[in-house]
């Protein structure tokens, strides 16, 4: 998995290629964690990403949990048809801000 850091005034974006699973969800929970400290809000860019686990899901509830916390925004963007059905079927669209 590779992520790229991107900024707009007070937004930082992360882009995400490749897998979001047990072996790639602790370096994604760091870098957003870290971009909520640098930004008032996070862009998560998921355009390549064609796969999430629940270790990736678990991620996602932590940037959620954050930035209701820091009072910042947390949308993610460009998520692939696979990860948004997976993100359906465990709920998580009725807390996430999913834009495409």
């Amino acid at each position: 998995m590779e992520i790229t850091e991107s900024r707009c005034e007070e937004e930082l974006t992360l882009k995400v290629e490749g897998r979001i699973d047990t072996n790639t969800s602790r370096q994604l929970q760091e870098k957003l964690l870290l971009a909520f400290q640098k930004a008032g809000g996070v862009v998560l860019d998921l355009a390549g990403t064609d796969y999430i686990s629940s270790a990736g899901l678990r991620v996602l509830l932590i940037g959620a949990k954050t930035a209701k916390a820091k009072q910042a925004g947390f949308v993610l963007i460009h998520v692939q048809s696979r990860v948004n059905e997976v993100i359906r079927m465990s709920g998580f669209h009725q807390f996430l801000d999913i834009r495409q």
